[in-house]
């Protein structure tokens, strides 16, 4: 893997543990020279993670709205930054950018992101792996109403398998790279559907 996007919060959270994962991740990325395509902010995970890289000449690439420059968030420090119209249109230009995607800890807007991604993987369109760093049991949760969602028939269990969860860094990294995107079956129409 190349190139990874990792999704985190524009915050720090309260405790010190997910700036120093932030931190612990961005220097393993610049010592295994994997390049991180990331929402292009200077604060909280965000900003932890990219300035590690970047102590280290780590390739750092941002993508950020326009509407988010003015914010005066925009990490000026990294190797390259696009701009681009909306959120949205973050996405489209990180997913066309990477090999993978990480999720940390973060808010509506990692959630929004690797939820998008795990649907692309669904759907076929993208096979590329897509993990969590489950820091401090952040994610714990949320992966339980994964696993709801499965029982409850909303979710296929070879779709749930999709998402790589670990730890650890070394241990995601090394799942992403043996990652073998399911075989996507069509859709079943239900009835009421």
């Amino acid at each position: 893997m190349k190139t990874i996007a990792v999704f985190c919060g524009a915050s720090a959270g309260f405790k010190s543990i997910y700036r120093e994962k932030a931190t612990e991740l961005g220097v393993y990325f610049a010592d295994k020279q994997i390049a991180m395509v990331f929402g292009g902010g200077k604060i909280g995970m965000m900003g932890a993670i990219a300035d590690a890289m970047l102590q280290k000449n780590g390739k750092v690439i941002g993508v950020i709205p326009h509407l988010l420059r003015h914010e005066e968030v925009e990490h000026n420090g990294v190797s390259k930054m696009h701009i681009s119209e909306n959120m949205s249109d973050r996405k489209v230009i990180i997913s066309k950018m990477v090999d993978g995607y990480i999720a940390m800890a973060g808010g509506f807007g990692t959630l929004d992101e690797i939820f998008e991604a795990l649907t692309l993987g669904q759907l076929g369109i993208e096979k590329k792996p897509v993990g969590i760093l489950n820091t401090n049991g952040f994610f714990d949760p949320l992966l339980q109403q994964l696993d709801r969602m499965v029982e409850e028939g909303f979710l296929r269990k070879e779709n749930r398998t999709m998402l790589l969860v670990e730890e650890s860094i070394p241990k995601l990294i090394n799942a992403m790279y043996a990652y073998k995107a399911p075989i996507v079956t069509k859709l079943v129409k239900t009835v009421g559907s």
